[in-house]
């Protein structure tokens, strides 16, 4: 894979003293404007080693500098040395590794041998799927979609919100107001009504919790009628879940819920008090992280039941032994922060070395009109709703822009869709959301409507092109401005690629989407593809094929379609 900062930093090392290629690599920079160069060394962290003023080293290195074919001009401004690449040499290397290697450009196996596991999505059982479970389920599969690109062996885990004092509450409230053929009617969105009425009632009855603590205790003691009530709750939800997952074109390689873990905690309880760990406090058992500066993590309840911490720790070292990890990663909300923080230290204080392996990626809150959402009180908006308006919005635009276009149905649905995700993905994960119909339905500007037509673009004019020699093309003719800045951003690919792997940060290739489309878009509209002249008609279809390339891979990488007709 052809670097030109690689090139660049091996030819500096020669002649920066005592910094070595890698050193040179993190320095050097994308200036601002291309007047200033392609690439940038700033000397004024050189100043202190080399004991010279920036402008100094900077003047110096630059004269040292060797003429070399792929570096047109070397200039030393105001302590940066700035470097102009020959922009016929970039742009060959470029084309032709795109053209060569296809859709696999950018990837690598750098993943080889190594497992990655992803806990994702992971919605809580006969709560309606809603915009706050978006966040999980698209951010998960783009960390998938991208580890695998990188060679990694991937297990997606749905991680379900099976257990717990929530299913106390719904037992209560099916038993005393519940009717199995509303239910079996209208599924999840009748379970969320019963689990809405039961917190009204039990503002003006308290002692409505203690009959849902006394079920969910009959649930865990393994009581057949709290039991099959729960099977039938977690059948109906994986049924309207598998729905929801088919239209975000999201799968997974496990369902694994909380309650697969029941049986397997015991050990790891009796594992933390045989290592002096588990302490009483108050009735319940817990781990004492106070010398972390953290609240303590409780393992047992007084009455014995157990927690999401007991379940977690129990799950990391069950997926330790299962698969073996490089990694572990629990994409969920910032509001589990610091029950991660715990859960981690204490399989570290368990003396597990591979604590080290699980990350947490936390994403940002969803809120309406700056209410967070809450099943509880009914403020949520389904996710089905915000699909299907999305794509009927796309639809509508379709039937009036090309009402002939083949398959609009399902063009459709890719865009709609694509705009969700698209939109969801778009900020930094870590970044509150407040969800507006108007923004995620708006289809204009930054937009994955808007990075999918210009892929569509791109492969419009290749089918109208007909079948030509791509690799005929002469990397010379490709002069201008526009079509030397479209090749640097598409060389930019894997490093993104590699720097949103490393942040864990699908952002950076969502963002990075749209400078690509912004200058192919230029680059179309400024100069004509299919020209008379064939030599040049040939290098400028060449760069098409590479931007459509990496628009592809781009999209896919973040869990989008690339429709090649809208």
């Amino acid at each position: 894979m052809y670097d030109a900062k690689l090139e660049v930093s091996k030819l500096l090392s020669k002649y920066a003293e005592g910094l070595n290629e890698q050193q040179l690599y993190d320095m050097l920079e994308v200036p601002p404007s291309p007047e200033m160069g392609d690439l940038a060394l700033p000397c004024f962290k050189l100043s202190k080693h080399l004991r010279k003023p920036p402008v100094q080293i900077a003047e110096s290195l630059a004269a040292s500098m060797p003429k070399v074919d792929f570096i047109d001009k070397v200039e030393a401004v105001s302590g940066y040395v700035n470097i102009f690449l020959n922009r016929t040499i970039f742009v060959d290397k470029l084309l032709a590794e795109v053209l060569d290697t296809g859709k696999v450009f950018g990837s690598s196996d750098e993943g080889r041998g190594k497992n990655i596991v992803i806990d994702f999505s992971s919605p809580n059982i006969a709560k309606p799927f809603h915009i706050g479970h978006l966040r999980s389920t698209v951010i998960g599969n783009a960390l998938y979609r991208m580890f695998k690109f990188m060679g990694y062996n991937c297990i997606g885990i749905n991680y379900l919100g099976d257990w717990g004092t929530q299913f106390g509450k719904l037992i209560v409230a099916y038993k005393k107001w519940g009717d199995e053929d509303k239910v079996r009617k209208d599924l999840v969105k009748e379970l969320v009504s019963l689990y809405v009425r039961f917190h009204e009632e039990a503002e003006s009855d308290p002692s409505l919790e203690d009959e849902a603590r006394y079920w969910f205790a009959q649930l865990e003691k393994g009581n057949e009628e709290a039991l099959a009530l729960w099977r039938w709750f977690v059948d109906i939800s994986l049924e309207e879940y598998a729905k929801i997952y088919d239209v975000l074109g999201v799968k997974f390689d496990l369902f694994q819920g909380e309650a697969f873990f029941n049986d397997k905690m015991e050990p790891v309880v009796n594992e933390l008090k045989a290592k002096g760990l588990l302490v009483e406090s108050e009735g319940a058992m817990i781990v004492d992280l106070e010398d972390e500066d953290m609240p303590p993590c409780l393992i047992l309840k007084s009455d014995g039941s157990t927690l999401y911490a007991t379940r977690d720790i129990t799950a990391a070292i069950y997926r330790k032994n299962t698969f073996d990890f490089y990694k572990c990663i629990y994409v969920t909300g910032v509001s589990q922060s610091l029950h991660f923080k715990q859960v981690f230290k204490v399989i570290e204080k368990m003396g597990y070395d591979w604590h080290k392996d699980l990350h947490h990626v936390p994403f940002g809150t969803v809120s309406i009109g700056g209410e967070k959402l809450a099943t509880r009180t009914g403020k949520v908006i389904l996710l089905e709703d915000l699909l299907t308006q999305a794509i009927s919005k796309t639809a509508a635009i379709i039937e009036e822009k090309n009402a002939d276009l083949p398959n609009k149905e399902e063009v459709a649905c890719q865009m709609g869709v694509g705009a969700v995700i698209f939109s969801d993905l778009f900020s930094n994960r870590i970044k509150d959301v407040s969800f507006s119909w108007d923004e995620i339905l708006n289809f204009d500007g930054e937009t994955g409507p808007y990075v999918q037509y210009t892929h569509a673009r791109a492969c419009s004019v290749l089918r109208k092109a007909g079948g030509v020699e791509l690799k005929a093309f002469d990397a010379s003719l490709l002069k201008s401005d526009e079509e030397y800045s479209l090749a640097k951003t598409l060389a930019d690919f894997p490093s993104k690629v590699k720097q949103a792997l490393d942040e864990l940060e699908p952002s950076i290739i969502t963002r990075y989407l749209v400078d690509v489309a912004h200058d192919f878009n230029r680059f179309y509209h400024v100069h004509s593809i299919l020209v008379e002249d064939e030599a040049l008609r040939t290098s400028r279809l060449a760069l098409t094929q590479a931007a459509k390339t990496v628009l592809k891979s781009g999209l896919e990488l973040i869990g989008l379609s690339a429709p090649e007709r809208v």
